[in-house]
């Protein structure tokens, strides 16, 4: 259903080595890019996380109750992801672990511009 997921950045250089790094660890490379966005996926038919630079030249500011869930594997791979993104600069939100009692296992972090993201499994 999702096609893709953009995010606002102030500084594409920094945001685009952050995510070149912990989406790889996702098996995410980067698609495509300009002078102003970057964009990652697993497959160009898949959904893709985008990174630009605001369309009306102001500021990027993070969105309150804006959140970007990525989906991962198993344990191992939310916590490898999660780890590099704080690793990288990113603020822990809530570290890698069980959520409620579905099975939901997640680390929630805010990346170097702010943005909040989560890496997770469910079930």
């Amino acid at each position: 259903m999702i096609g893709y997921v953009t995010i606002g950045t102030n500084d594409l250089g920094r945001a685009v080595s952050f995510y070149d790094t912990v989406l790889s660890e996702l098996g995410a490379s980067q698609l495509y890019s300009t002078d102003r966005m970057a964009a990652w996926g697993t497959s160009k038919n898949g959904p893709v996380l985008m990174v630009t630079l605001p369309y009306d030249e102001n500021s990027a500011t993070v969105g309150n109750g804006v959140m970007v869930a990525l989906a991962a594997k198993n344990r191992e791979v939310v916590d490898a992801v999660y780890r590099k993104a704080v690793e990288l600069g990113a603020t822990d939100e809530g570290p890698p672990g069980p959520r409620g009692t579905s099975g939901f296992y997640a680390g929630y972090f805010r990346d170097l511009d702010g943005n909040k993201l989560n890496v997770f499994i469910s079930g």
